[in-house]
């Protein structure tokens, strides 16, 4: 009976040390609540994001972790790879590169194959790139970054070619010739593949080279942090993980703020001394970023006009993946994938928008769509918002004719001056919340802040509009949803190193390939850009946007054929 006794006793005394224990831990979670902490980050993916919507983890951090602990399922973890796997770039023999053994593209040379034959309108033009180093020597492997156009100037003609590396210092480039004339061609070096070692490192090893801020604020006194897709370290951070995509951002925590004070997100800088002193030679504007490859022969040839018929008539085709996707003539771009009506007349815009929402989501280039409509269509009147200059969101009204013309730029990381913490918004959350039907035209572009990360980031980014993209027209199939692709951009020796040409015609790759086989459109900015006589610029000068814009409402209102 004693014993019975004791028994009892000692399961009592064993329920009350539990129960102190319990009741320590609940107070302990309750003294941090609003600390929004995080010694260490657990990444919330698409799958087990809905289970924890707390600010508050706390799991060992590992430095840019968030691209490599996705939560992929077997198709994802597929397309994830052969993504990869299509845009791998060559690399050079192993071992170090000297300087003079690297590409010099004022050594370099391109001949055209059969210069004085017998060309028309339609024909395939061939040319072939010879690489050679600083001392005149032929290279023996691939890898440099070409760009190539043929155009005629007093045409105002341009289109772009399709480079093939033979991985043995050659490149053919094929051009298809499209209009008749004398057509010139012209080659450049963009990067040596040498530098291009030195981007791809970059890329892996250091996504923080541009770095974020937030400020956060509670009544007379503030704090201002640095932020990005991962933070290294075991400082504590804010975990501002987007709840219902998994995109994940990180903030440090301020000192004496709590993370729910966050006020504002805007660019921090740019990270210096990235380079060796050696791998800065591959980096210099006027030796080897975007410079010329002179012919070693003629470098014209002329083509003459197709016989019987017209070729602005038969020139479109409807395979989306047609190269080059278009043209210039007479500073008009023409699509060889769809038939553009030029808007030269503020009242055909207004007549084609009439009655239609249109949303622009995405960064400063498609911002310049809004900006040239605005500023074009004397009925479309912005309304004031108060939003911060150049940031956004803005939005522009004509009552008259039942416009409504909307911008909002992407979520972070995105490198703007300031933007509300209100405003920070994704484009597959914004997506959701758009009913749709056949008067919502929805443009998107997200390219160029993304340079800096690896590709998976940029994969994850766009596995999340897509699926949004791909619900809306599931249920409002009548939606017109356009994609603007990335453009070129001038460069010089510290641009390269965060938006080089090179990190967006990869990751414009991987949009074009994410994007094929659903309904929606693209207009080709690209192309656009490069096949243009104007120098290149990351905000491209009027006349291209305008004719981006044509593109743009060719899908919007498409021509009667």
């Amino acid at each position: 009976m004693w014993r019975d006794s004791f028994r009892l006793q000692i399961f009592c005394l064993l329920m009350a040390v539990l129960a102190i224990v319990v009741l320590v831990h609940n107070f302990f979670q309750l003294e941090h609540l609003d600390d929004d902490t995080v010694s260490g980050s657990n990444w919330m993916t698409e799958n087990d994001v809905q289970h924890s919507l707390s600010q508050t983890t706390k799991t060992t951090r590992k430095p840019y972790c968030g691209y490599k602990q996705q939560t992929l399922s077997r198709r994802e973890q597929v397309e994830q790879e052969s993504l990869l796997a299509a845009i791998q770039w060559p690399k050079p023999p192993d071992g170090k590169i000297a300087f003079v053994q690297s590409t010099d593209p004022a050594h370099s040379d391109f001949v055209i194959v059969k210069p004085s034959g017998f060309l028309k309108v339609g024909d395939q033009l061939e040319v072939l790139v010879h690489m050679k180093d600083f001392q005149g020597k032929p290279k023996q492997y691939g890898g440099d970054y070409l760009q190539a156009r043929i155009h005629s100037p007093l045409l105002q003609a341009g289109a772009t070619g399709r480079i093939v590396d033979c991985h043995n210092g050659l490149y053919k480039v094929f051009f298809t010739l499209l209009w008749p004339g004398e057509v010139k061609v012209s080659v450049s070096l963009v990067h040596p593949s040498e530098a291009i070692q030195v981007l791809l490192r970059l890329r892996e090893e250091r996504p923080d080279r541009v770095y974020f801020k937030s400020s956060f604020k509670s009544g007379r006194y503030s704090e201002t942090t640095e932020c990005n897709v991962c933070l290294p370290g075991d400082l504590p951070v804010c975990n501002f993980t987007d709840l219902y995509t998994g995109e994940p951002w990180f903030c440090y925590k301020p000192r004496k703020l709590s993370c729910a004070s966050r006020i504002s997100h805007a660019k921090g800088g740019y990270q210096k001394g990235l380079l060796t002193q050696e791998e800065s030679l591959f980096f210099q504007s006027d030796v080897n970023i975007k410079r010329p490859i002179l012919s070693s022969g003629p470098d014209s040839v002329i083509v003459k006009p197709k016989a019987f018929t017209d070729s602005s008539s038969t020139d479109r085709a409807e395979d989306p993946t047609v190269s080059p996707s278009g043209y210039y003539y007479e500073d008009q771009w023409r699509s060889r994938t769809h038939w553009i009506h030029h808007f030269n007349k503020s009242d055909d815009i207004t007549k084609c928008l009439q009655g239609k929402v249109i949303h622009l989501f995405g960064d400063s280039t498609i911002r310049q769509w809004f900006e040239y409509l605005t500023a074009f269509v004397p009925d479309l009147v912005e309304f004031n918002l108060g939003s911060p200059k150049n940031v956004g969101p803005f939005m522009s009204v004509d009552l008259k004719h039942n416009i409504l013309l909307k911008f909002r730029c992407h979520g972070p990381p995105i490198r703007f001056s300031t933007v509300f913490s209100s405003e920070l918004r994704y484009i597959a959350n914004e997506l959701n919340g758009i009913v749709g039907g056949r008067n919502t035209v929805i443009a998107i572009t997200i390219w160029s802040h993304f340079s800096t990360f690896p590709v998976e980031v940029y994969i994850r980014r766009l596995r999340n509009i897509r699926r949004s993209v791909i619900q809306l027209l599931d249920r409002s199939p009548k939606t017109l949803i356009i994609i603007r692709t990335a453009n070129v951009q001038e460069l010089g020796p510290e641009v390269s190193l965060f938006n080089s040409d090179w990190y967006s015609f990869q990751l414009d790759s991987v949009m074009r390939k994410m994007f094929s086989g659903i309904a929606v459109h693209f207009v080709d900015a690209w192309e656009m850009s490069l096949a243009h006589y104007l120098p290149h610029n990351l905000h491209p000068k009027e006349v291209i946007v305008k004719n981006q814009i044509d593109a743009f409402l060719s899908y919007v209102c498409p021509l009667q054929t």
